[in-house]
């Protein structure tokens, strides 16, 4: 990730059984926070859900949604469920008698200054920094040995810090910038153009931008993309046109110039735009899924010189690395599934012509440039190491890293003598290093201030075998001194898909859950990009069920080592991984004791019919594709595969209601089918953060408050009686 564009957080994403009949009556819900369905050892009750079946048919087969009133995210009668919800789920949580002291805890250890890598923009050095409780982070800047400045705030955009800064990007001279600022956690963005000599804002504020990234010409105009606002909802609305956009400094956004994205044969659902740092050349990326890209080139020199086809398909990805006058280099996995680094000449630009730089290895690549050279960034069985090359290929070095682990960074100017990047693991705190460029030395610019002892802990990398036979890593983590008894508290986390890598990380929210003396480990599951793309296709559509059984595999291997049991044993995920949750707690709820699946994929049948869904058909197939994938979907959807007289883990189920990238109506129809079903005595909750999207940009204190829920709702499901 670039360094000048804040992305904090916390993206991203089903046999035989439909709902054809339910033996339970429709219950009439007049106001909604009447309750019912008491489970009577734990005094829970839940609100009435009432049912309105709606039948679909999908290649012959009939399929009862009984809750699709709860998509409507514009209703009353939705809004009092939520109410009513939230209201139920507090009301329990409040009899754990630990949870402030969790919360206390959280707090203090998310309570240091924090601060970002610095990047130069113009004469000045910016960086990101909070002083340790604020909400959101605040951009700095210092010129020379000038005291430093604020130069963004975003905790005065609102009063409860649900406004955030989601992105910026400076022009090539560093005099002009433009941000966007993220309301509640929606995708939806409103751009600011600001002088960063004077900070003030110079033009009026452009609206409905959404999956953008932001590119200048000169200090002319700027790059940026959206979709056509939606009617009805903006929040669950099909979104599935992107556009991209010139807007000239000094003209309303109603005069922007469409370049590309507004025919039928430009119809792509993601769409964006990127200049050459010499402004000559724009390169346009069009994508149908959230894997693999068409790419054109645009001479920006000549006036209206067309769009030319450097590659006309999406059976791969492409993205530009740097350029020089004519020469670009471009990161691709086209006959290369761990990538590889090519140059060709802009004139000449389609794949026969292109020439390796740092050709494929049996490890997966990323690339970064500054001080005139190329940082490759290996994963070797999901941790880092780090190349230096010249730009022409040539190997300049191996980087030394501390110890194993993930580091991230090396980007840059290209007149720049240094950079910076950030090193961490599961239990070691991120530490800023500065990197000479010459003489390949590194040195600590800044180590982290957080209140955790990480010589208290260890965290090592396991491989074990999924059902197939295929070895999958997984890294534990835990206080020194484990004793391998079965008793141990332990969260398994997963993601398993997007070509996503879950790489190893230090995470304050998760040093809270190791200081009580929970256990963490992180399984590396197919679906996800540490091997490639390969390791990616293994699971997705039809083979998406590798997923599941490696995560399965993963808690029996964990109960098989005595690490823990099935009584002390919590899965969590959140967006494709609360889809990762929800699919293994109804294949094997007996393995789970507690199940937190968060801003999760659930419904497998619709969900291409909301926001940028159908985008995610890459990974998953549509329901509507043919018969195969619809019984394929129906056979681990979630929410098609709660039974009814099933013991079910404890769940809670956590959401936005501003998420506009899954919308919580999964969530809301998962909460609902687990509560009209559940046999046993578990809770099943659903809680839903107001003001908030999928992750990004969610304040400090609601994240504390999150988090005290989660870890005080797993341990008291656990029997855990004190801290």
């Amino acid at each position: 990730m670039n360094s000048k564009k804040l992305v904090l957080s916390s993206a991203v994403l089903i046999a035989m059984f439909g709902l054809l009949g339910c033996s339970q009556n429709t219950v009439s819900s007049a106001a909604a926070d009447k309750v019912s369905s008491a489970v009577e050892s734990t005094g829970l009750t839940y609100p009435i859900t009432q049912k309105k079946p709606v039948v679909d048919e999908y290649f012959g087969t009939k399929v009862t949604d009984n809750y699709r009133w709860l998509e409507d995210d514009m209703s009353a009668e939705t809004a009092a469920w939520v109410k009513a919800q939230n209201k139920a789920t507090q009301g329990y949580l409040k009899q754990i008698p630990y949870r402030d002291k969790i919360k206390s805890r959280l707090a203090t250890l998310l309570d240091y200054e924090k601060v970002g890598m610095p990047f130069i923009e113009g004469d000045y050095n910016y960086f990101y920094k909070n002083d340790g409780l604020q909400n959101q982070y605040v951009l700095y800047r210092q010129k020379g040995d000038a005291p430093t400045e604020v130069f963004l705030n975003p905790n005065e955009f609102s009063e409860d810090g649900t406004v955030s800064l989601s992105q910026i990007e400076f022009s090539e001279d560093g005099s002009l910038a433009v941000y966007l600022i993220s309301e509640g956690g929606s995708d939806w963005r409103k751009a600011r153009v600001i002088d960063t000599k004077t900070k003030e804002v110079i033009e009026a504020e452009l609206v409905d931008i959404k999956f953008s990234g932001l590119s200048w010409v000169g200090n002319e105009g700027f790059y940026y993309s959206s979709y056509d606002k939606p009617k009805g909802s903006e929040l669950s609305a099909k979104t599935d046109q992107h556009k991209l956009y010139y807007h000239k400094l000094g003209t309303p956004q109603l005069e922007d110039v469409l370049v590309f994205g507004g025919t039928d044969a430009e119809k792509h659902r993601y769409v964006g735009g990127e200049v050459t740092q010499d402004g000559k050349y724009l390169l346009v990326s069009a994508a149908v899924s959230t894997s693999g890209n068409k790419l054109f080139i645009k001479d920006l020199t000549k006036a209206d010189s067309p769009l030319v086809t450097v590659v006309g398909n999406t059976n791969s990805d492409t993205i530009l690395v740097s350029s020089k006058g004519d020469d670009l280099l471009f990161i691709t996995n086209m006959d290369a599934p761990n990538k590889r680094v090519v140059k060709v000449n802009a004139q000449q630009p389609t794949a026969e012509n292109w020439l390796d730089v740092i050709p494929e290895t049996e490890n997966v690549l990323s690339v970064s440039t500054g001080g005139g050279y190329l940082f490759a960034q290996y994963m070797k069985d999901a941790t880092s190491f780090i190349q230096q090359y010249e730009l022409n290929g040539k190997k300049v070095r191996d980087i030394a890293l501390p110890e194993v682990g993930t580091a991230g960074g090396f980007s840059g100017k290209k007149s720049q003598t240094k950079l910076y990047y950030a090193f961490s693991n599961q239990k070691t705190p991120s530490t800023t290093f500065s990197l000479d460029l010459k003489s390949g030395e590194s040195s600590v610019h800044m180590k982290s201030k957080v209140k955790f002892d990480s010589d208290n802990f260890e965290s090592k990398q396991v491989f074990y075998t999924s059902k197939d036979g295929t070895k999958v890593p997984m890294i534990i983590t835990h206080k020194k001194g484990l004793v391998l008894d079965g008793t141990n508290p332990t969260i398994l986390y997963g993601y398993g898909g997007f070509n996503i890598s879950l790489q190893p990380q230090f995470s304050s929210t998760r040093a809270a859950w190791l200081e009580l003396g929970g256990v963490y480990a992180v399984a590396n599951l197919r679906g996800g990009g540490e091997y490639g793309k390969k390791w990616h296709d293994a699971g997705t559509q039809l083979k998406k069920q590798n997923v599941f059984d490696d995560f399965i595999a993963a808690a029996e291997y964990l109960i098989a080592e005595k690490v823990t049991s099935s009584d002390k044993l919590a899965v969590m995920g959140g967006s494709n991984g609360g889809l990762l949750v929800g699919a293994v707690m109804t294949q094997r709820p007996e393995l789970f004791k507690v199940a937190l699946p968060a801003v999760g994929v659930l419904d497998m049948l619709r969900y291409h019919t909301f926001t940028s869904g159908a985008g995610w058909a890459y990974d998953y197939g549509k329901s509507d594709d043919n018969a195969e994938m619809f019984n394929y979907l129906l056979g681990y959807s979630p929410v098609h595969n709660v039974k009814a007289g099933t013991h079910y883990p404890a769940t809670m189920v956590t959401t936005g209601d501003h998420d506009d990238r899954v919308v919580p109506a999964h969530s809301f129809k998962f909460a609902a089918e687990l509560q009209a079903k559940q046999a046993g005595v578990n809770p099943t909750l659903i809680r839903i953060e107001t003001d908030a999207g999928h992750g990004a940009g969610t304040p400090i204190s609601k994240t504390i408050d999150q988090y005290a829920d989660i870890y005080g709702f797993t341990l008291f499901n656990m029997g855990v009686k004190d801290i």
